[in-house]
């Protein structure tokens, strides 16, 4: 859960919200990348996505804590590799892909909305 004592974002629930999507995200990503080690080739492309979403989704979740400007432009970015690596966890049956692309949905959409705002 975002901090609510950050004076700079406690009135912005939109941006409480991306940065605890964001935050889940990266979650889920680290999950998902490391259940998929071992499984054998075909899950590469999954375990790179996940790791490079995780590190974005992180960074734009201490980004928007800071009120940095770059927030908006990353924003963006994390959105669009968000969708990207759930596309890709989607094709995978496995538990942990599934519960990985609906979180990264989740802060895609928020991302986008924070891209706009």
């Amino acid at each position: 859960m975002a901090l609510k004592q950050i004076s700079h974002v406690a009135d912005n629930e939109l941006m409480d919200e991306c940065i605890d999507n964001c935050s889940e995200a990266s979650q889920a990503c680290e999950w998902c990348a490391d259940e998929c080690i071992g499984m054998g080739e075909e899950m590469a492309r999954c375990i790179r996505l996940c790791r490079d979403v995780a590190d974005l989704t992180s960074m734009h979740a201490r980004f928007m804590s800071r009120n940095s400007g770059y927030s908006s432009d990353l924003a963006e970015i994390c959105a669009e590799a968000c969708e990207e690596c759930a596309d890709e966890c989607e094709q995978h049956e496995h538990e942990h892909c599934q519960v990985c692309a609906d979180k990264l949905r989740d802060c895609a959409d928020s991302c986008r909305e924070m891209a706009s705002a």
